[in-house]
């Protein structure tokens, strides 16, 4: 009776297995071939360093950015090229159509992601550009906000100019340029960091003026906050000495207020 309902089990598995496998064959025979992904249809006849299959681009931008990342190969030797894609690629066959190497970069925007940047970087980049470089450059230019606003066309091309001004000073750690919206960070990080610094320095003795050894205990912390989030981003992205002055200011308050809230909050004595 048990070797009777094993051969049972095996058999059904072997039918459920088998109609897995007929599922996938007919998914497989109905899909679109394989070179859908490389399309060389959807090139261009003529050469030219900017397809824009999305439109994301005008006909006056798309010629004059074309025109322009020719200067530039001309000038600096590295090659860049972009391409806008929607609903059709031209896939692989870009890479032939534009011979790209280990010193070209290829910019795809699509706007089906969350993200519509992505870049193909060759290998001799990245002493200059680092990794990190290219996931700010995405996530600065490419994220949906700045879409929103900008528009697709001008995420394309300061993403480009960023790239054309790095490489032209021989390489960037970061992307150049300070956003309001990551100035507003840094600035809240000093703030909060100088908070910090004041707790950690208010006074726990009688007749102590300020508690260096609690603020010096702190000071990882606090540290981190001002130097490393509220000072680092600001002083690498721009020489623009405002959003510096900002910062320290905001620090400067912050350890103020937070030194000199007991102060406030201590209910005088009456003498009786």
């Amino acid at each position: 009776m048990k070797q009777q309902l094993m051969q049972n089990s095996w058999t059904r598995r072997l039918i459920q297995g088998f109609a897995a496998f007929l599922v996938l064959l007919s998914v497989w025979s109905i899909a679109p071939a394989a070179q859908a992904f490389n399309n060389p249809d959807l090139l261009p006849d003529k050469p030219t360093n900017v397809i824009d299959l999305a439109n994301a681009l005008t006909s006056v931008q798309e010629e004059s950015l074309s025109q322009r990342l020719s200067d530039f190969e001309t000038e600096t030797g590295w090659k860049l090229r972009v391409l806008t894609q929607f609903d059709r690629t031209p896939g692989t066959a870009v890479k032939g159509f534009w011979g790209l190497d280990d010193k070209s970069v290829m910019l795809v925007a699509d706007s089906r992601g969350g993200n519509i940047l992505n870049f193909s970087v060759g290998d001799e980049l990245y002493p200059l550009l680092s990794r990190t470089f290219w996931i700010e450059l995405q996530t600065r230019f490419g994220n949906q906000f700045f879409v929103r606003e900008h528009g697709e066309d001008q995420s394309i091309i300061q993403a480009l100019e960023a790239v054309e001004g790095c490489l032209r000073r021989g390489g960037c750690n970061v992307v150049p340029g300070l956003p309001r919206e990551q100035w507003v960070l840094t600035l809240i990080t000093s703030t909060l960091g100088g908070v910090i610094f004041g707790f950690a320095g208010m006074p726990r003795k009688q007749g102590q003026v300020f508690a260096w050894q609690w603020a010096l205990i702190f000071s990882p912390l606090w540290g981190i906050l001002f130097l490393a989030f509220g000072v680092g981003p600001v002083v690498t992205r721009t020489s623009d000495w405002l959003p510096l002055v900002r910062n320290i200011s905001g620090f400067a308050i912050g350890a103020l207020v937070a030194f000199l809230a007991p102060a406030f909050n201590r209910t005088p004595t009456s003498d009786t």
